[in-house]
């Protein structure tokens, strides 16, 4: 029960579309335009730079803020079990979910990446400076955000396990694989949302950032 409080709790703050939400001020639904992807990205090259740095920080402290509840529910309901780092998990796995599938807009959302970012800041500080560095030196040195997008997924069920491994958590085992099915499934879901960019990358074909959406 407990579990799926934490990703009801997040599925609603994952409902906070803010491309979406961003675009409609505009007089647009961003979905319409672009890679037709309600995300950072798409804002960026749509609405320019100002609407991306709004979205990737609406989408990234809505997951913060859902771990954050979700974590303070869980202590005052279950004060005898510390499994905060679990709850935060399915908290953030509700948030992409809601992000990715918003049952109010027909189930078409954006990829999940700026959520996730706002789950590596939920979980630890050196887990998120090493997908800050993957990310940005990837685009720094590509200059394709998708990849960065695509690395930063892949280290999120790496980084998680090893944590695990080293006894961060504080979980028990049974526990423990319930965090690592996630982090796996998270990242599989992102792959696969950024399964057009990957054939891009592979094909050459793929936008580059700074370049501006038709």
């Amino acid at each position: 029960m407990i579990r799926l409080m934490c990703v009801a709790i997040g599925y609603l703050f994952g409902l906070f579309q803010t491309s979406y939400i961003y675009g409609r001020i505009k007089g647009m639904d961003i979905r319409e335009h672009g890679s037709g992807n309600a995300g950072a990205t798409n804002a960026l090259r749509t609405l320019g730079w100002k609407a991306g740095l709004i979205t990737f920080l609406g989408d990234c402290f809505k997951c913060v803020f859902a771990v954050l509840l979700a974590r303070f529910l869980t202590a005052s309901l279950c004060p005898n079990e510390n499994i905060g780092a679990l709850a935060g998990m399915y908290a953030a796995l509700g948030v992409i979910l809601g992000h990715n599938f918003p049952c109010y807009l027909k189930f078409h959302g954006g990829k999940g990446i700026s959520a996730t970012a706002g789950l590596f800041l939920s979980l630890d500080p050196i887990l998120t400076l090493v997908a800050l560095i993957l990310f940005a030196g990837s685009v720094k040195i590509t200059r394709y955000v998708s990849l960065g997008s695509i690395l930063v997924s892949i280290w999120l069920p790496v980084g998680v396990f090893i944590y695990g491994v080293l006894g961060k958590w504080g979980l028990a085992q049974g526990q423990l694989y319930e965090m690592y099915a996630i982090a796996v499934f998270l990242c599989v879901m992102a792959l696969f949302r950024h399964r057009k960019n990957i054939h891009g990358l592979l094909t050459g074909t793929e936008r580059k950032l700074g370049e501006k959406a038709e």
